[in-house]
C-alpha cells in the first residue's frame, strides 16, 4: 500500500508540472503608456516604420534581390541605433516579389526618431530606387505588437 501510495505521489508530481496554474494567468507585457485601441480590445506600445519596395526575378536567383541584401547589409548597423530596443525583421514573399524592411521601436523612441525624418529612411529609398529592377518604393507607419 506504501508502494502504490508513493508511486501515485510521483506521478502526480511529474504531471503537475504540465498543468495550467490558476495563479499563472497569461499576460501581456505592456508598458504603462500603452495606447488603447478598439474600445480597448488592444493596444500598442510598439511602432514600426515599413520600407517596402517590389523586385524582379525569381527569388533564388534575383540579382534586385541580391543587391536590396548587400543595401540592407550596408544599413543595418545604423538602423539598429535608432533604438536600444529596435528590432528589425526582413520580409521576403516570393510570389508577389514583395521585400519589406520592418524597423520596430518602443512607443517612447518613436516620435525621436520621426522628428530625426526615420534617418536612415531617405537615404537608404533613394538607393534603393536606384536598383534596377526595384519598383513601387513605399513607406508606411504601423503598430506592432507581438502577442
Amino acid at each position: 500500500m506504501k508502494t502504490s501510495v508513493a508511486f501515485l505521489f510521483a506521478a502526480v508530481a511529474r504531471t503537475s508540472a504540465f498543468a495550467p496554474s490558476a495563479n499563472n494567468a497569461f499576460t501581456r507585457s505592456v508598458s504603462t503608456n500603452a495606447v488603447p485601441l478598439a474600445n480597448g480590445a488592444m493596444s500598442f506600445d510598439r511602432v514600426c516604420r515599413e520600407w517596402r519596395c517590389k523586385y524582379t526575378g525569381d527569388k533564388a536567383t534575383s540579382e534586385s534581390l541580391e543587391e536590396i541584401s548587400k543595401l540592407v547589409d550596408e544599413y543595418l548597423p545604423q538602423i539598429k541605433s535608432v533604438s536600444g530596443d529596435a528590432t528589425v525583421n526582413r520580409l521576403v514573399c516570393g510570389a508577389c516579389l514583395d521585400f519589406k524592411l520592418m524597423t520596430t521601436v518602443p512607443l517612447d523612441d518613436f516620435g525621436p526618431w520621426e522628428e530625426k525624418e526615420f534617418a536612415p529612411e531617405s537615404e537608404f529609398l533613394e538607393k534603393l530606387k536606384a536598383i534596377e529592377g526595384v519598383s513601387q518604393v513605399e513607406t508606411q507607419t504601423i503598430t506592432n505588437m507581438v502577442i
